[in-house]
């Protein structure tokens, strides 16, 4: 019965995940096409599309240190799997689920950038409060990790996360 849970979990997560990861990357793909020549307004003073190739992290952090992502990105991404393959059997965490899922299809998404083109293309722009430009994978991962603090914070108790975590049985 354990064994076709985890495979049942295990394949939608999949699933999941790329369908995610495909919409990032479509995105981008798009915004490489059709933003080369300028940014997109629309909605003035507010958001436009605007072309720009991010070499860091949020906010250009680390900007040249391509060795760094290719070194925490799949630490990060099997610390996600292990926490994942790790939930309860109950639909009291199915929320931890999605935000795992969402965590890894943004780290993959900019992770794929960094592989090919040693950057990531970012296209989103808030002009109105000159927000720095970000993508699809981006969302993922800030609203996920959002939504996983709130969780952790008021849904969970300590005494389930730890059992969770494997520090009590």
């Amino acid at each position: 019965m354990k064994n076709n849970f985890i495979f049942r979990h295990i394949i939608i997560a999949l699933i999941v995940v790329a369908v995610l990861v495909a919409g990032d990357q479509i995105t981008k793909f798009l915004a490489r096409t059709y933003l080369e020549k300028g940014s997109i307004v629309l909605i003035p003073g507010v958001f436009e599309l605007l072309l720009v190739e991010n070499e860091g992290m949020a906010f250009s952090m680390f900007s040249g240190q391509m060795w760094l992502f290719y070194i925490l990105t799949p630490i990060i991404s099997l610390l996600i799997i292990y926490l994942y393959l790790k939930l309860p059997d109950k639909m009291r965490y199915y929320p931890l689920r999605v935000c795992f899922e969402f965590l890894l299809a943004g780290a993959i998404g900019n992770y794929i950038d960094r592989l090919y083109k040693q950057s990531v293309t970012d296209f989103l722009y808030f002009s109105l409060i000159k927000f720095p430009v970000f993508n699809v994978a981006d969302i993922y991962v800030t609203c996920s990790m959002a939504v996983l603090i709130v969780l952790l914070m008021f849904k969970y108790s300590n005494e389930e996360l730890e059992k969770w975590i494997g520090r009590k049985e």
